[in-house]
């Protein structure tokens, strides 16, 4: 009897208990069956996390695509993992048309993170324990597919990740646990998409154990401070040096390096990934786009109070490079004075 009383307490817990001459883990016997749902980089430690500590029994992702001419196939990062692990991968074109194989798995929890496609319904009420998102934000700021960018972008000071609930609102479900990463002047995309998918795995591993034993308190979001982080488009890439040299730094951080921001030099797109702002509120002649300064090392734009001195970048049809090594290629008589415009003329 002291074996079944003893398992009947370790029923919802996931540690080991020592019961005399050997140890009974219920953290195996009682692995949850996950079904993962994410596409890109930014959703790996999430699932590694997952495959280390629960039972993944399946992982849907997006199709794969073509990269370019060559037909290059592109798997996604997420599925490279769960076939490096044995897992199964379900790729449909369409979730909303083609979700039976997810039932089928019966997963006692779905866990999403940067999957791409809303989520049915039919999904959303089958698990136990129900179906769980991981963004990159602090809900309800910056709902949709591009947060981390447009945190950028915006000049915030800090961003951070949520655990919630999902509902058929786009990013509307309720809040289970946030936690705070720290944007600073040398934060660039890149860097901060891997921070914060680190601190997505960590704060879910935190999270899931109250979820399953159901004492998380679910905070409503305020629909009053609901702000939006679409997916960028190409217009939003384009850079505007009439704007702040704070608004021109801020686009070219928060879109280095995918997509990267992007001009026009001499009728070619020229992608700037990286860059440092000097702030002049004395400008006089206020010819913005113009380059007016070369070093060894980069080239300095105008912008409206200042300059965004420029160190990497890829001119159309070649690839990214450090600025000293362009500037190795190009009549540099003819490259100060010109003026950068944001369309073909």
């Amino acid at each position: 009897m002291a074996i079944k009383d003893n398992m009947r307490k370790q029923d919802k817990l996931d540690s080991p208990i020592d019961i005399g001459d050997f140890t009974i883990d219920f953290g195996n016997i009682n692995k949850k069956k996950v079904v993962f749902m994410g596409t890109p980089q930014f959703a790996v430690p999430i699932l590694e996390m997952l495959i280390e500590n629960y039972d993944v029994v399946l992982v849907v992702c997006q199709p794969d695509k073509e990269k370019d001419r060559k037909g290059k196939i592109i798997i996604p990062p997420v599925k490279q993992l769960a076939l490096g692990n044995n897992i199964e991968v379900f790729q449909p074109l369409k979730i909303k048309d083609d979700y039976k194989k997810v039932l089928d798995a019966n997963p006692d929890i779905i866990i999403t993170c940067a999957y791409g496609q809303i989520i049915p319904k039919e999904l959303l009420e089958y698990p136990k324990y129900g179906c769980i998102n991981v963004h990159g934000s602090l809900l309800p700021k910056y709902r949709g597919g591009a947060p981390i960018h447009w945190a950028l972008i915006n000049g915030e000071k800090e961003t951070g990740i949520t655990i919630m609930y999902m509902s058929e609102k786009m990013d509307a479900g309720d809040i289970i646990s946030q936690e705070t990463i720290k944007i600073t002047n040398d934060t660039i995309l890149d860097t901060l998409f891997n921070d914060m998918s680190l601190l997505g795995a960590k704060l879910l591993k935190e999270t899931l154990p109250n979820i399953i034993n159901g004492t998380v308190n679910r905070i409503k979001q305020d629909e009053n401070k609901v702000t939006f982080g679409f997916n960028i488009n190409k217009q939003d890439e384009i850079i505007d040096f009439s704007k702040s040299v704070e608004d021109v730094f801020n686009l070219i951080r928060g879109l280095n390096s995918n997509p990267g921001a992007y001009t026009y030099y001499n009728n070619k797109r020229m992608k700037i990934y990286r860059v440092e702002k000097i702030e002049d509120n004395n400008l006089k002649d206020k010819s913005y786009g113009k380059i007016v300064k070369l070093d060894k090392e980069s080239f300095y734009i105008e912008c409206n109070g200042g300059y965004i001195r420029v160190l990497e970048l890829a001119l159309e049809g070649k690839k990214k490079c450090l600025t000293k090594d362009f500037l190795n290629g190009v009549n540099k008589k003819e490259l100060i004075g010109s003026v950068l415009k944001n369309e073909k003329e």
